[in-house]
């Protein structure tokens, strides 16, 4: 590439000057992007209440973040079209300016109690009129101050892509530190003030830019737009290229982040842990010597591929380590391969608005499929596969080895799948053999797309095919023993499986249980009369004690409110005479409980039953006060945690809405949160005493668990006989545990102290 052609010497740039512009122009880049991805995690926390919590709440809101950040790149791409130097510096600053007029961030007023249907479409709305300007602003900010540092006739505007590295490092910063600094120490009135001053920080910054620019010597500008004059213009194909390889790792990013959250909880913790990795990798593959080479990452892609493969092959309950880390080390790898080819093959300067238009495009493909349409169209989480066996095309192609034998490969592959699946239409010990060793059998297969890869070097569309058999073969063997039927909604994916010889039915939601009903005694005969309450709500376990205690405390029928239905269980706990109200934001569930097919609970004990639909802060709120003896919350979606029902503010309304001697019963049995002191310290701030029932028996034999129950009332006397049961510890709030607020939360502390003190 030809250097720049120098301005004389009366208007050679100094190398202060130089140093100033760099200062200043990675100073305003890294601030930006900052605040662009800082923002996220922040609003969608202010969000959350509105939709229970749910970590769809995140996919949607991905997609709007990718959306804005199109039009913000196409924004500054039109705008860096114009010749004039004045033009896009007044035009940005005051869309800037007036972007910080809406500020600070808030709800729009307009927007009242989500609709009933069409939650992502509402969500959507609610983010652009709420903060859609602000965003949009700083979305641009990227490649624009890239193009006008072009323009300054910098040496490095050569290249400017380092800034693009600058810029992902600031978002990586960003998002590291909400959960492990932001979210613990400051309330979101804090962070949102924060924030709000580095928006306008920002606007100095962006000024200062300005004037660097307008300052800056013609000649240099007129040497550095000629500098590349010559290139060719990217084909449609190239571009094409560009956006697929943007858009796989996006959708992963949606996919494998929905994968995590759904056992933990619906928390910017673990949202931000897949998009900083996503990050880090724009990061490392821009750098002038990236850290992990290209060459690398590509090599390691396959095994990343097959780790997928083993990992989501192997279901059911998996440990933390394994969820948080073993998907996220192989997400890491596959966007880095996929980065790095885009970094590969990125154009000169002069395309370089073009270029991040198409990677942003891209990126709201993948989050479009991953966010939107895949929830409406699978009935399962079958983006994730889909993705993983889509990233290996993203290899770049390839000459490969031992022509001779890939040659018929297609043909072994072919054999090879009917092989395979052929069993899965069959019964006997055949049949019974491939179930049992489903992860083996997937797992090799995907062992098989790897050494194609890395021995061969074949071709990525035979990787692809193999990958996808793989997958397939997953899907072919599920993990779960018996018959498995899925209900999709915004809220998440529940499973129904009838066990082999159909003597259970269990509902999980994830790896975790939330109800199971016996519909065949162990002779196998059909179970007839009343369904018996079992799971966690079996009569001698910590909710059921509760129950049986507050209607022996009041010694006439019970006026009940029960926050979540799952499968119903609930609804055959109560006696004749007694009113159980049950308050469920998830109709599809509701459906699913009340189909005598599935669970037999509704139909047998309360067949008139009809839960009031919406999130319960919301619907439960509207209740007549001082009319409850009993309110049970039991709202989890598998162990992610709706937050805003476990807060000071959220146990006023319980408590408001409490009898004279009615308690609060709230369910925190949790693998990997400690919850317990949680509610004990919302239950002491509302001058609440609370008693702890930790049940560690270890059974779990014919789906019968272990609980952990808090029991909170205004006095000893109110939970009746748990007040001096040996199972129950009445127990005072851990000082070192902050009070949960609808403005602070924390649960890295949380986990923390499970992961410290495990389950006692």
């Amino acid at each position: 590439m030809d250097s720049i052609v120098q301005p004389a010497a009366t208007e050679q740039p100094s190398s202060s000057r130089n140093r100033l512009l760099l200062t200043v122009y990675t100073a305003a880049i890294f601030v930006s992007a900052l605040l662009l991805f800082s923002v996220q995690p922040l609003f969608t926390k202010m969000v959350l209440p509105r939709l229970g919590g749910s970590p769809a709440v995140w996919s949607v809101a991905m997609v709007f973040f990718q959306s804005l950040l199109l039009a913000g790149y196409a924004y500054a791409h039109l705008l860096m079209q114009i010749k004039n130097r004045v033009v896009p510096v007044v035009v940005h600053l005051v869309l800037l300016v007036l972007a910080f007029a809406t500020l600070p961030l808030s709800i729009a007023s307009a927007y009242g109690e989500p609709p009933s249907a069409g939650y992502a479409f509402w969500l959507l709305g609610l983010f652009v009129i709420s903060i859609g300007l602000p965003f949009f602003a700083l979305a641009a900010n990227n490649p624009l101050l890239q193009a006008w540092f072009v323009r300054t006739g910098h040496p490095d505007g050569r290249d400017p892509y380092f800034l693009y590295a600058s810029s992902n490092i600031g978002s990586f910063l960003a998002l590291l530190s909400y959960p492990f600094l932001l979210e613990p120490i400051f309330t979101l009135h804090t962070q949102n003030r924060l924030w709000t001053g580095g928006y306008g920080l920002l606007i100095l910054l962006i000024a200062a830019c300005g004037v660097l620019l307008l300052r800056s010597p013609k000649l240099a500008v007129t040497d550095t737009q000629a500098e590349n004059a010559d290139a060719p213009a990217p084909t449609l194909v190239t571009r094409l290229r560009w956006i697929f390889l943007a858009a796989v790792p996006s959708g992963l990013l949606i996919a494998v982040t929905a994968h995590i959250s759904t056992d933990v909880a619906a928390a910017p913790l673990l949202w931000v842990l897949p998009l900083s990795l996503y990050l880090l990798t724009w990061v490392v593959v821009f750098q002038s010597r990236p850290l992990l080479p290209h060459k690398w990452m590509l090599m390691l892609q396959p095994v990343a591929i097959a780790g997928v493969i083993f990992l989501l092959a192997f279901g059911g309950e998996q440990n933390l380590l394994l969820t948080l880390g073993g998907h996220q080390l192989c997400f890491f790898i596959i966007a880095m391969a996929c980065h790095g080819e885009l970094a590969r093959t990125r154009p000169p300067a002069k395309y370089l608005t073009g270029f991040y238009v198409a990677l942003s495009f891209g990126g709201m493909v993948g989050g479009l499929f991953a966010g939107l349409v895949a929830p409406f169209t699978f009935s399962w989480i079958a983006e994730y596969p889909i993705l993983v066996a889509l990233a290996a095309l993203c290899r770049p192609s390839a000459n490969e080895r031992l022509a001779g034998v890939v040659r018929w490969y297609w043909l072994a592959l072919a054999a090879l799948a009917v092989a395979l699946v052929a069993p899965s239409y069959m019964t006997g010990d055949l049949s019974t053999w491939f179930e049992d060793h489903r992860v083996w059998i997937a797992g090799a297969v995907g062992v098989l797309g790897a050494l194609l890869a890395l021995a061969l070097n074949a071709d990525r569309w035979k990787i692809f095919a193999t990958v996808a058999l793989a997958l397939a073969l997953m899907r072919i063997y599920p993990a779960d023993e018996g018959r498995v039927t899925t209900v999709r909604s915004f809220f998440g994916v529940h499973k129904i499986v009838v066990t082999p010889g159909g003597y259970f039915h269990v509902l999980m939601h994830g790896t975790t249980i939330h109800g199971a009903e016996r519909f065949l005694n162990n002779d196998g005969t059909p179970v007839t009369g009343r369904p018996e309450p079992i799971t966690y709500y079996h009569k001698d376990g910590g909710i059921g004690q509760a129950i049986t205690a507050i209607r022996e405390r009041k010694g006439a029928p019970l006026k009940v409110a029960a926050i979540g239905v799952g499968s119903g269980t609930l609804a055959c706990a109560g006696e004749p005479g007694e009113s159980w109200k049950f308050f469920e934001i998830d109709q599809s569930m509701v459906d699913a409980a009340r189909d005598p097919k599935n669970f037999r609970y509704i139909s047998s004990c309360q067949p008139d039953l009809k839960p009031v639909i919406g999130d319960a802060r919301l619907t439960f709120a509207k209740e007549p006060d001082g009319v409850y003896d009993l309110i049970i919350v039991d709202a989890y979606s598998s162990d992610a945690i709706p937050i805003h029902l476990a807060t000071e503010e959220a146990m006023k309304i319980y408590k408001d809405k409490l009898a004279p001697h009615g308690a609060v019963v709230m369910h925190v049995s949790n693998r990997h949160l400690d919850l317990e002191p949680v509610v004990v310290g919302i239950a002491d701030a509302n001058d609440l005493k609370s008693w702890v029932y930790d049940e560690d028996s270890g059974r779990d034999a014919d789906y019968i668990f272990s609980t952990d129950v808090v029991i909170s009332a205004r006095e000893a006397a109110d939970v009746g006989k748990l007040a001096s049961s040996k199972q129950w510890e009445e127990t005072d709030p851990d000082e070192k545990v902050r009070v949960w607020t609808d403005d602070y939360s924390n649960i890295l502390g949380a986990l923390y102290r499970r992961l410290r003190y495990g389950e006692q």
